[in-house]
Formats: structure tokens, sequence, C-alpha cells
């Protein structure tokens, strides 16, 4: 085979994931093989402009998608809004009002085209990387905090909870001593942790264990309100988020004394 025949079946198979749909003169909606992590595909459109090129557009799908999970301000502020605007740069693209474009050469389409879904991609992992330090950030602060309430000697990390079925599977975040019953708390940021400390707390009450239980959110406001009240009702306390310290401290305090 050669290097001609791989490039013709290459071609082949790239231009059968790509579909054009004229919606009106002039303009046309392009069904491309690049998608989001949740497998939906980005949609981008063509418009003719005056300067006989074509302007490539996602006409605000992209930060449409991304507002479903994320605070979409959040995305044009510090660090992340500087990577934003490299990306920007980088790819020649422009932002309208949350839309994002690039004009083009029509004999560069091919290669603009290409560009501008990398670049839209690109965009997509600014929140990624985004979500995982604001978690990382959230256990470390959630630590500090409660070694600065109850001290360092009574707080245990990673707690394996004795006389409990398969108690290595069912990790405790934080155990607490106190002077009646054992407080058990879990620092929750996302929907997944959610579940996870409500499965966690069901086992070690199905298995007659005599506890208090404690969740700290990193923002309640954001999660499912299916997994929350799962959780809640599994749960004694709850605050919604460590910046309620008062709330934190008068409910730990209360619970270990």
């Amino acid at each position: 085979m050669t290097a001609n025949e791989l490039q013709k079946m290459l071609c082949k198979a790239l231009c059968a994931e790509a579909t054009v749909t004229g919606l009106r003169e002039g303009f046309w909606r392009v069904s491309t093989p690049f998608r989001f992590p949740d497998g939906d595909s980005y949609t981008l459109y063509l418009q003719q402009i005056a300067s006989g090129g074509l302007r490539i557009s996602d006409a605000g799908s992209t930060m449409m998608h991304l507002s479903y999970e994320n605070d979409i301000d959040k995305l044009r502020e510090g660090t992340r809004g500087r990577l934003l605007q490299q990306v920007l740069s980088e790819s020649d693209m422009q932002e309208d009002d949350g839309e994002f474009f690039v004009d083009s050469a029509i004999e560069d389409l091919g290669k603009s085209m290409f560009r501008f879904g990398q670049s839209l991609t690109r965009i997509h992992d600014l929140t990624f990387l985004n979500r995982l330090c604001a978690e990382s950030t959230f256990y470390e602060d959630l630590r500090e905090t409660l070694r600065g309430l109850v001290g360092a000697d009574q707080l245990h990390e990673g707690f394996v909870v004795p006389e409990v079925p398969r108690a290595a599977d069912y990790l405790v975040d934080y155990f607490v001593d106190s002077a009646s019953a054992p407080l058990y708390l879990f620092g929750v940021p996302n929907r997944d942790k959610a579940r996870l400390a409500t499965i966690i707390l069901q086992h070690l009450i199905g298995a007659g264990r005599d506890f208090n239980s404690m969740i700290v959110f990193q923002n309640m406001a954001d999660l499912p309100r299916a997994d929350v009240s799962r959780l809640t009702n599994a749960a004694n306390d709850q605050v919604d988020s460590l910046d309620a310290v008062d709330d934190l401290r008068r409910k730990l305090l209360r619970r270990v004394r």
C-alpha cells in the first residue's frame, strides 16, 4: 500500500464523519467528528463573509454545553481567564457574547476547521482541569479547617471503622474522637463523592454501628437535588459549604463535646 493510497483512505474516512446541511443562502451547518466527553458532537456553522471567505462559528453552543455543569463566569477569571485568552490568541479565534468564531479563506477551510475543533476541545479541558484543582484545594482546606477546630490529635484521616464487614472498602474521610458516639465526617466536592458517601453511611448503618455523621459540601447548590437528598437523609448534620465556618464549628463542637 502506497502513501497515496493511505491518504485517499484517510480522506474518505474523515469525510464520512462530516456532513454539511444548507440552512439558508450563504449559511450552513456542519456536523463533525469532534466530540465532548459526554459524547455530544460539536455542531459548527459556516457563513459567507464580505471578504469572500467563510466564518466558522459554534453559535455559542460550546459555552451553553459547558454551562450545564460549570459556572461560566469563573472561566473568564484569574488563571482560567488567562488560559482562555491564550487559546483564542494561538488559534486566531475570537469571541462575541459566548460565540467562538474564526474567519478563513476558502482554500484554508479544512485546516481552519480542524484547528477550530482542537481549540474548542482545549477550552472544554480548562473546565476539567479547574474542577480537579478546585476539588484538591477543597480537601486541603477542609483538613486544615478541621485541625484548627478540633486539633490534629483528635482528627483521624482515612479511618477504617472496626467490626464492620469489608471495612477497608468503606473508609471514612475523618473520624473525630468524642466522649459520646464517634463522629464520622465526609468532604463532598462533587456528585460522585456524594453518592459514595451515601453508600458508606448506609453500609455503616446497616452494620448496626452507633455513630454521628456530618457532611461538608464544597457547594451543595451545585449538586443534583436527588443526590443531596439521599445523602442528607443518611447523615446527621450537613454544612452547605466550607465557607460556612461558623456553622461548621457550631455543629462540629456540639457533636464532639
